[in-house]
This record gives C-alpha cells, sequence and structure tokens, in this order.
C-alpha cells in the first residue's frame, strides 16, 4: 500500500497513557494474579507494551476475530478465528482491545465468554469511537476517545498494512 499517513496520536501521547492504563489496572487488581485475553490481529502491539506496565502476576492468552476484513467499517459480522483458550476458567479476565466502535465484537465475545466460569471479564481499550457505538458495552479502561475517523497503526490495519507504525495515524485521501 502506498498511502500518506499523517499522525493522529502521536507515539510519546500513546506510550505515556499505555503506562498510565497499566498503573490503573495493577492498582484495581492489587493483590491478585490476571490473564490478559489479547484479541488478535489488533491489540498485540498494545497489549505488550500494556503488559510491562502491569506490576502484577498475569497471564496473556490470544484469540483471532475478525469483523473487518479487508474494509475500512465493520462487516458486522464476527468471525471466531480461533478458539477461546480453556484456561481462562477461573481467572480474572483483562480482554485487551484495540479500538471499540460499534460494540459488535465485544458483544459477541462477551456473549460467548459467559459460557466461560470467570472470576472477573473487564474490559480495556486502546481507541474508543463512543458516536459509533450500537451495542452497548462496559469499557472498564479507554486509552482514547476518537472522532469517527479510519485509523492505522500501533497494531491497526488497513489491508493488512501499516500496523508496524508507532503512533495511530489517518489515512490521507
Amino acid at each position: 500500500m502506498d498511502k500518506k499517513i499523517s499522525v493522529f496520536i502521536s507515539e510519546e501521547k500513546i506510550q505515556a497513557r499505555v503506562k498510565e492504563l497499566g498503573a490503573q489496572i495493577a492498582h484495581d487488581y492489587q493483590g491478585k494474579s490476571l490473564h490478559l485475553l489479547c484479541l488478535l490481529k489488533g491489540s498485540f502491539i498494545f497489549c505488550a507494551d500494556l503488559c510491562r506496565h502491569i506490576d502484577l502476576p498475569l497471564e496473556v492468552s490470544f484469540l483471532s476475530l475478525s469483523s473487518y476484513g479487508n474494509e475500512t467499517s465493520s462487516s458486522g459480522q464476527v468471525n471466531f478465528l480461533s478458539e477461546i483458550p480453556k484456561e481462562l476458567e477461573g481467572k480474572d479476565v483483562l480482554i485487551v482491545e484495540d479500538i471499540v466502535d460499534s460494540g459488535f465484537t465485544i458483544a459477541k465475545l462477551r456473549e460467548k465468554l459467559q459460557k466461560f466460569p470467570l472470576k472477573s471479564l473487564r474490559l480495556c481499550t486502546l481507541l474508543f469511537k463512543p458516536t459509533q457505538l450500537k451495542h452497548p458495552v462496559s469499557i472498564e479502561y479507554v486509552g482514547f476517545s476518537i472522532e469517527d475517523k479510519f485509523v492505522v497503526g500501533y497494531g491497526l490495519d488497513l489491508a493488512q498494512n501499516y500496523r508496524q507504525l508507532p503512533f495511530v495515524g489517518l489515512v490521507e485521501q
């Protein structure tokens, strides 16, 4: 892909906010161990940085979901590309998501996770688009609330490109 990308949220702002989120999560789960459920592929960079700032015993699992395909908006259908990890049972689980817009993906995931005996279930997202929310979801930890713009970088992609950018950027038209 050969598109011009402008910085929307700088690497410095992201790293400062991720550090704050990690400290808040560590405070909230003090005295407990935590299991991070990283939603692939978009959340892998955020999750890696976040877990380094959570001063607790923790485990990390991965779940591959898709609702965008190669498009710039959700297809409205969530595809579970991998099985929900069995090791979540009996744990305090924190879902780590790259972006919540319609809320559809998280609503479907929480519906599936209700079948597992979890100690607790919370959500941490790097980005949240409140104006796009169509399915009410509880989000305990939000990195940044943003307007309705298509963003890439820091794990987020456009047709599998731009994930490696250290910032969140806007694709110039």
